[in-house]
Order: structure tokens, then C-alpha cells, then sequence
């Protein structure tokens, strides 16, 4: 009897753990998945390279924040639409954006509504929403043949979704995951994902809806977003579309190797 009172109470014990963990799932992803900081509506960007600033008004409680990196009109051979990752701000993104100056490409960095200026709130939808909005803004000075469309981790599916209902030069993604879904399994799998998760950013689904030529970059140490997703991804690559691989490259330390910027020139270039 007392053995049977012991592994009910046990029994119980885990049950109040599972659900407890569930609810916490369920109510914190998005602290979890999204890590922004907040900027003041009026707070001034300060970059040691040239920009401008536009905001796109998308409803009574939503603005999109855009610094555009610029290049002299002379130069400028496109436009990079560059959707970054889940941390910080454009403050902290901007570091990258010579990769596509120095290559004669404009580059322009949209906040995700709660980050940096943008305001709103967040949810998939509302992703795609801005891409497509920021997409359409582009669209007045470029033709697709001079837009890339390139996503940086989090950034990867809504890049990959912008990329398979608009024309584009080129995809590309830097440590790209598979899906959402997919990323928090192994953290998560004994709960229904499908059930609990607010955002699903199936990158698998839309790689084979993109027309335009696809690279993908991934380092083979990254622990966060692990290499085998990029693996996964490239079994949906059409013939010409490639898998980059960084050897000995993490998550947030690609820009440090040379094959990376030996790679994006040369993409750049063509």
C-alpha cells in the first residue's frame, strides 16, 4: 500500500511538472524567442556610415522603423532587404550592413514592431506583413532583378516567405532553421508543439515555392540554430541553389570568416 501511495504521489508530481511546463511554453514563448530593445520614438540613430530613415504607418498602433544604408547613385548596382535576427535592434545589426555597401548595395534594415522604433505587436502575420510592406516600398525605386532578399536567424523564414510570393535576384539565408517548431523540439519534444506554439516560420515550406536563385550559410559549431536544419533545408534546394558551410563557424560569429565574406562577394558580384 505505501509503495502504491508512493508512485501515485510521483505520478502526480510529474503531471503538475508537465503541465506546469506546458503553460510556461505556451504563455513565455515570446520572451523566449524574441529579445528586443526598445527605443523611444524619437530617439536619434547614430551610424558611422551614411543612412536615412523611413517609417512605414501600417495601422493606428503598428509603424515599421527602416534605416536605409546608402550608397552613392553612381554606384549602386541594388538593394539588399535585410531582416535580422531576434536580439537587441538595428543598433546591433548594423555592423553588417558594410558587407553589402562596400559591394555597391543599398541595404535596408527594418525593427520588428517592438523593436528598436517600430511599434505594434508582435505575431507571424504581422512579420510577413512588414516584409511585404518594406518589399513594396523597394519596389519604387528597384526591379526585382535588383532586389536581394536576405534573413539572418530568426529573419530566415520571414525572408524565406517574402522571397516565395515576390520576384527577387537572390535569396539569402544565414543560419536558417527549419521551422520554428522544428528549432524548439529538441528543448521541448515531449509537448504538442503543434498545439502550443504561437509561430510556426516554416522555412521548408516556402524554399520550394522561391523561383530565385537560394544560398544558404551556416557554420557546422552553431549550437543555437545547429547545422543539421541547413542540412534538412538543402535536400529542397532546386539545381543551382547551395549550401555554404562554414567550418568551425557558431551562430553569431560568421562575419569573422573568410570564406564567409569570400562567399557573399563573390554572390554580390554576379
Amino acid at each position: 500500500m505505501k509503495n502504491k501511495k508512493r508512485i501515485f504521489r510521483w505520478v502526480k508530481i510529474i503531471i503538475i511538472l508537465y503541465s506546469l511546463g506546458g503553460i510556461a511554453l505556451y504563455y513565455l514563448q515570446e520572451k523566449i524567442l524574441f529579445r528586443p530593445t526598445k527605443l523611444d520614438a524619437d530617439y536619434s540613430w547614430q551610424f558611422s556610415q551614411p543612412f536615412t530613415e523611413s517609417n512605414i504607418a501600417f495601422d493606428d498602433k503598428t509603424n515599421f522603423n527602416i534605416v536605409q544604408f546608402t550608397v552613392p547613385d553612381s554606384l549602386r548596382k541594388g538593394i539588399v532587404l535585410y531582416f535580422h535576427g531576434n536580439r537587441e535592434n538595428i543598433h546591433h545589426y548594423a555592423q553588417f550592413a558594410e558587407n553589402f555597401t562596400r559591394n555597391q548595395y543599398e541595404v535596408w534594415m527594418p525593427d520588428y514592431p517592438g523593436y528598436g522604433k517600430s511599434s505594434g505587436e508582435l505575431s507571424e502575420k504581422i512579420l510577413y506583413e512588414e516584409a511585404l510592406q518594406v518589399y513594396k516600398l523597394a519596389r519604387k525605386k528597384y526591379a526585382p532583378s535588383q532586389i536581394i532578399i536576405y534573413g539572418k536567424s530568426l529573419g530566415s523564414g520571414i525572408a524565406a516567405e517574402l522571397a516565395a510570393i515576390r520576384d527577387c535576384k537572390r535569396l539569402i539565408l544565414e543560419t536558417p532553421y527549419y521551422s520554428i517548431p522544428s528549432l524548439i523540439n529538441r528543448f521541448c519534444g515531449i509537448y504538442p508543439l503543434s498545439l502550443l506554439i504561437h509561430y510556426s516560420l516554416p522555412v521548408y515550406e516556402y524554399l520550394p515555392k522561391v523561383t530565385a536563385p537560394i544560398s544558404l550559410i551556416h557554420g557546422n559549431q552553431d549550437w543555437t540554430i545547429p547545422f543539421s536544419h541547413a542540412e534538412r533545408l538543402k535536400n529542397l534546394l532546386k539545381p543551382g541553389d547551395e549550401l555554404i558551410r562554414i567550418e568551425g563557424g557558431a551562430h553569431n560569429n560568421l562575419n569573422e570568416f573568410p570564406l564567409f565574406h569570400q562567399k557573399l562577394d563573390s554572390l554580390l558580384r554576379n
